[in-house]
C-alpha cells in the first residue's frame, strides 16, 4: 500500500506591528518605540467554523520550538490554530539583547503585542489562549485584563509569582550559558538572535527588581473557563501556581501530572491532548 503523502506544513508568515514608546518611570525601564516584524503561522486556517486557539510560547520558545504539538492538537481537537513568536524570539524582530526586558514585559505582551497581532491579522472573534510557562502567565493576564475578549484559556506550567526554586533553576541555566557556548548554539537553531531570546528572559528573572512580581491578585478578574496543567516535578515552580489559580478563579479545572517536569505537552502529549479536547468540548456545550 502506498503511504499517504505527508501534508506540507503551513507557511510561516510575517506581519508588521507598531510597538509604542514607553517612557521610564515608576521603577520601570524605558521601552523604545519601533516597528516589529512578527512571525506567525496559521493551522487549519480554512476551518473558519471551528474555535481559534492562539498558542503562547515559553520564555525561551518560538514557533519552531513548539515542534509538532500545535498542529497535532488542532487536528485531534478539530480546531484552528495561530502560533507566533514574540518580539526577539524565533524570527521575530523588535527587541535586541542589549535592551533587555522591562519589569512589566508580560503585561506588555498581553496588553499590546497579542491584541495588536490579532487586529493586524483581522481576528474579530474571541479566541482561546493556550500558553506554556511565560506564555501561560500572558494568557492569564490577558484573560484578567480583557475578560470579554477571551473565550477560554489553557495554561501549562504558568507563573503566578517568583519562586526561589524557579530562580535557582534559571540561575543554573545561566551557568550553562556562560560555560562553553553549547546552549547558545542549541538556541540558535530556533532563534535568529539567541542572545536576545536568552539574556532578556534570564536577566529579568534573576534581577532583584523582579523578585516581587506577582499576578496573584489580578487573576481574580478572570471569567472564562480555565484549564491549568502542571507536572509534579516541574523544576521551575511548585504546584502553588496552579492551585493558586484554582483558589482565585472558580471553576478552574486542574490536571497535575506525575513523572512530569516543566513541559507537559512534550512529556505526556496524549494525556494533555485528551484533557484539552474534553475541556474545550465541555466548555463549548
Amino acid at each position: 500500500m502506498t503511504p499517504a503523502p505527508r501534508r506540507a506544513a503551513p507557511p510561516i508568515q510575517r506581519v508588521a506591528l507598531s510597538l509604542p514608546t514607553r517612557p521610564a518611570g515608576n521603577g520601570l525601564a524605558a521601552w523604545p518605540g519601533r516597528v516589529a516584524e512578527i512571525e506567525y503561522q496559521w493551522l487549519r486556517e480554512h476551518r473558519r467554523d471551528r474555535p481559534l486557539v492562539v498558542f503562547l510560547h515559553e520564555g525561551l520558545g518560538s514557533i519552531t520550538m513548539w515542534r509538532g504539538f500545535p498542529a497535532a492538537l488542532c487536528e485531534a481537537a478539530d480546531i484552528r490554530g495561530l502560533v507566533y513568536s514574540r518580539p526577539g524570539y524565533g524570527g521575530s524582530t523588535g527587541r535586541t539583547a542589549t535592551e533587555g526586558l522591562p519589569l512589566d514585559y508580560l503585561d506588555r505582551e498581553a496588553d499590546i503585542v497579542l491584541p495588536g497581532l490579532l487586529q493586524a491579522l483581522g481576528v474579530t472573534e474571541r479566541p482561546w489562549l493556550l500558553g506554556h510557562s511565560d506564555g501561560g502567565s500572558i494568557a492569564l493576564i490577558r484573560a484578567a485584563h480583557a475578560p470579554e475578549q477571551v473565550a477560554g484559556i489553557i495554561v501549562m506550567a504558568p507563573h503566578l509569582m517568583v519562586e526561589p526554586c524557579g530562580t535557582d533553576s534559571i540561575r543554573a541555566i545561566r551557568r550553562n550559558w556562560d560555560a562553553d557556548g553549547t546552549l547558545r548554539s542549541r538556541l540558535a537553531r530556533y532563534h535568529t538572535d539567541p542572545d536576545a531570546a536568552f539574556l532578556g528572559w534570564n536577566d529579568i528573572w534573576l534581577s532583584d527588581a523582579f523578585r516581587t512580581w506577582s499576578i496573584e491578585d489580578e487573576i481574580a478578574a478572570i471569567r472564562c473557563p480555565v484549564l491549568a496543567i502542571q507536572g509534579e516535578n516541574d523544576e521551575y515552580g511548585t504546584l502553588v501556581h496552579v492551585t493558586g489559580i484554582a483558589d482565585r478563579v472558580p471553576g478552574t479545572e486542574l490536571l497535575v501530572l506525575k513523572d512530569c517536569g516543566h513541559i507537559p505537552y512534550r512529556e505526556h502529549p496524549e494525556t494533555v491532548t485528551r484533557a484539552i479536547i474534553e475541556f474545550m468540548r465541555t466548555a463549548l456545550t
